[in-house]
């Protein structure tokens, strides 16, 4: 089947995506081809295809759509795919169908050097190691699938061959496979990202391994392949990583705007991160296209600030995609308490200062002046000028009077819309050498403080409500705005609920491509799209808690039974 069982030569695409390893300086090659993997080189070269790949998640436009918009956190911004972001999309929707085959192809790189390595000349413990790190990566791209589609097709071997007939694998045996690959896995990888220089960024750990196996056990939890035990063991994984973290140099930045800052994405809170480079070489084209390995997360967050005056389009500031506008549910409810909570200010932009070095591209107070304005208002001049505040959100009602008498732009809450809404600055990159080239920033895909509410999640589902509360206190303590009275973040066990751990996830977390994930674990997608986002409530049905299996794979299968579609989707 074209879609699952991939030719080996496919590998020979990913080479060019390489660069997570230093020591992988060669020039890409031109050709890939099953001997190949019987060497040193080889090996590694698929190995590093393997860690690419994850930049077609971590970073790229189709899987943001996928995790982020359409939930109770984003909404489509207006110029993003209504379909996709709307629920109105079908089996043939090519972000579903890039998710699915990217995995796949990952997948079959991943099971290239786990049945490879044992017969290539390696020191048992650099053998050990790759397998471990293919392990660990298989376990992630089958866990995307998962997610996204329920039962898949499960490939436990390198596959050489096309085959025009494939089934689909109980979701419970997908589930016990990862599983076991992380526990095959986390005895072998090194302790965590901190513990030695040679553990290099983007590199897969056991502290990355435990995250992620507490995150599968959490969602086999809330799934039709649950087992009993699920709860428990997903609290046992998080909370080991949580009491050793400090041991093995990790801990919880002790300010949440540093998990983001530019430079700092190899801080003691990240786990794992995917990586990218400004060679174009290996990195794909350095254009806002959404070409492969991209991070194009610094555009997609951004409204048009440079239609408002004084403004125009630059570096800092970013290139509009426009893609997601914040619910109101979000900012008025989640975000609600911004005086013990420092996590909006340090989330969103709310100010813009103005940029545009025309003269004539600012406004001009009108004759006669607004009541209310101030002293230094002078008919027929600038209201204000570069350097000066041109927009500012205050995130609390103004009238239409005051916004008149004001020398900046000033747009309360009413006024959002979806051109412009306070923007999420966790992928801000000021580095770029132009507004339009997309950025090298790492993208962080696990850090500690999800650990912390994984952990919390699984105590509070298995009647451990102290426990939780004590884990959800120490994550909103970091993010309390006076630290000298931290305590006042403090929560109380009546105060925790399902839905308070997704507030607080989206308080932590927001943006970080995993929402419509969280909202089908907890089985409230359908309640909360509903209630919170207005556009994608309106189309939303049960059967949209799985992705179309795409039309695509269906097609492919002409040997043998047709391939099943996801419920309601034929």
């Amino acid at each position: 089947m074209k879609n699952i069982k991939i030719f080996v030569a496919i590998l020979a695409l990913m080479a060019v995506f390489m660069g997570c390893q230093k020591q992988l300086i060669e020039d890409p090659k031109a050709i890939l081809v099953p001997q190949n993997l019987s060497s040193p080189a080889g090996l590694q070269l698929a190995l590093d295809a393997s860690y690419a790949g994850a930049r077609n998640l971590w970073g790229g436009q189709d899987y943001f759509f996928m995790t982020t918009l359409g939930t109770d956190e984003f909404a489509r911004g207006g110029d993003a795919n209504a379909a996709a972001a709307n629920y109105t999309f079908t089996p043939t929707e090519g972000r579903v169908n890039t998710i699915w085959r990217n995995c796949y192809i990952y997948i079959n790189s991943c099971n290239g050097v786990i049945d490879n390595a044992p017969s290539v000349d390696l020191a048992p413990t650099v053998r050990a190691q790759m397998i471990a790190e293919a392990k660990f990566l298989r376990a992630n791209y089958y866990f995307s699938l998962v997610q996204s589609f329920g039962d898949v097709t499960l490939l436990k071997n390198f596959e050489t061959v096309g085959s025009t007939s494939a089934s689909r694998t109980p979701m419970a045996e997908v589930y016990a496979f990862m599983i076991q690959d992380l526990k095959d896995a986390i005895p072998i990888l090194p302790a965590s990202p901190k513990i030695s220089a040679t553990v290099l960024p983007g590199k897969a750990t056991a502290a990355a391994g435990k995250h992620l196996l507490a995150k599968i056990y959490l969602t086999r939890a809330g799934s039709s392949a649950k087992q009993a035990t699920d709860y428990q063991d997903a609290y046992n994984t998080a909370n080991d990583l949580i009491t050793t973290a400090s041991s093995i140099g990790l801990g919880l930045q002790a300010d949440f705007a540093r998990v983001f800052a530019e430079g700092n994405e190899d801080n003691s809170e990240v786990l794992f991160s995917v990586q990218h480079t400004s060679n174009l070489a290996y990195n794909g084209p350095g254009a806002p296209s959404g070409a492969t390995g991209d991070n194009m997360l610094n555009h997609l967050f951004i409204g048009y600030y440079e239609r408002k005056p004084g403004m125009v389009r630059d570096v800092f500031y970013g290139r509009p995609f426009n893609r997601a506008v914040p619910t109101n549910w979000l900012l008025n409810t989640a975000f609600k308490d911004r005086v013990n909570d420092s996590r909006y200010g340090k989330s969103f932009q709310t100010v813009w200062i103005a940029n545009n070095t025309v003269a004539s591209g600012y406004p001009l107070w009108p004759n006669p002046l607004p009541a209310g304005a101030p002293a230094s208002a002078i008919v027929g001049q600038a209201k204000f000028k570069a350097g000066d505040t041109a927009i500012y959100m205050p995130g609390v009602d103004i009238t239409d009077a005051k916004i008149a008498a004001t020398r900046y732009l000033v747009i309360p809450p009413r006024k959002y819309d979806n051109t412009l809404a306070p923007t999420l600055t966790k992928y801000f990159d000021s580095k770029r050498s132009t507004p339009d080239v997309v950025s090298i920033r790492p993208v962080i895909v696990y850090r500690l403080a999800e650990t912390y509410l994984i952990a919390a999640e699984a105590a509070f589902m298995s009647g451990q409500t102290p426990r939780a509360v004590s884990l959800i206190n120490a994550v909103r303590e970091r993010a309390a705005a006076n630290q000298a009275n931290k305590t006042a973040m403090d929560i109380q066990a009546s105060d925790v609920s399902l839905d308070f751990i997704l507030e607080e996830r989206s308080r932590e977390l927001c943006g970080e491509n995993m929402r419509w994930f969280d909202l089908v674990r907890t089985g409230k997608l359908i309640d909360r799209v509903k209630l919170y986002n207005t556009e994608a409530g309106a189309n939303i049905l049960p059967k949209h808690v799985l992705r179309p299996i795409p039309q695509s794979q269906i097609d492919a299968v002409s040997t043998g039974a047709p391939y099943p579609q996801n419920p309601g989707w034929q």
